[in-house]
């Protein structure tokens, strides 16, 4: 089914000025959502697409200084739990007692929703003939059953790790054939080394032709096929905007924001951008999904 939901902004922000909870003792140092200073966490897979956004957004307004840490799921999380950083972007939003903990903490709730959707890829080496993945040899591979290298951006505290443990397998533990790489682009250099291997990660990092460097890791690695959803049996689908919005790829996750600022400053600034036509664009033209607004989907052969 075609995705067209298209989510709001975040709403009932107060507009009021906001003081820079970085600020050094005794200085008072304000934002507003086109100038100041800003620390954000982001989670590491998504940091292609986050850096052009950032980009985008300073060279629009030349007084915004945004900060960006790349690290893992779980360290955002505890990032946010900091007085210095306001925002993060992971790949899940709040649940029910996180969502306490800060309104008792702060005396209100973070705001949160999807910016967009975000596939994570099964790439092989470019020489590999072992190409095409049904969900059951997916999870036989990262359960260890069947023996072969499987390659990941790192431990459990990672968010595509997270989602292959508990969307793929349910709960369970990986099998001891699943090695941790540091970081996406260490994935991408074991595969690009290993015939053998295969590896996961999130697609704004692999298949966009129009980043040289994301280009040129395309004579050493390629992306498998994976078995399709809501398709023909027999059906395998390498990921997409046409497969991810029609459900047909497998292994598809949000990008959500999470900000908790209570005030019109500079992270409202960049999450309003992000949300509305400009950044949902550079979503688009990452490849990703938009989740705030709709521009059609550009089509593919499944098989491609």
């Amino acid at each position: 089914m075609i995705i067209k939901k298209i989510i709001g902004i975040a709403a009932g922000v107060i507009f009021l000025q906001s003081c820079d909870d970085s600020r050094t003792a005794g200085e008072q140092y304000y934002d507003s959502p086109k100038q100041g200073r800003i620390h954000i966490s982001v989670d590491e897979s998504f940091k292609p697409v986050i850096e052009e956004q950032i980009k985008v957004y300073k060279s629009a307004f030349p007084d915004a200084e945004i900060v960006p840490e790349y690290k893992s799921e779980a360290d955002c999380f505890r990032d946010l739990q900091t007085d210095s950083t306001r925002l993060i972007i992971v790949a899940r939003g709040l649940n029910e007692e996180e969502i306490a903990f800060y309104k008792n903490k702060l005396g209100y709730k973070p705001v949160f929703d999807v910016l967009a959707f975000d596939a994570v890829d099964l790439v092989v080496n470019i020489e590999s003939q072992d190409t095409v993945y049904t969900m059951e040899r997916i999870r036989r591979l990262l359960s260890g059953e069947e023996k072969k290298t499987v390659v990941v951006d790192g431990n459990n505290a990672t968010s595509a790790v997270r989602y292959l443990m508990d969307s793929v397998l349910r709960g369970a533990k990986f099998g001891g054939n699943v090695t941790a790489a540091k970081g996406s682009k260490a994935v991408l250099e074991y595969i690009a080394a290993d015939k053998n291997a295969v590896g996961f990660i999130g697609s704004s990092w692999f298949g966009n032709d129009q980043d040289p460097e994301q280009k040129a890791w395309n004579s050493k690695i390629k992306m498998a096929l994976v078995e399709c959803k809501n398709c023909e049996k027999d059906i395998f689908a390498k990921p997409s905007q046409a497969t991810l919005s029609y459900g047909q790829y497998p292994l598809v996750r949000p990008l959500f924001y999470i900000l908790k600022e209570n005030s019109t400053g500079l992270g409202t600034g960049l999450i309003n951008f992000m949300s509305l036509e400009r950044g949902q664009l550079i979503f688009r033209r990452a490849y990703l999904v938009p989740a705030q607004m709709y521009f059609g989907v550009r089509k593919g052969d499944l098989s491609e």
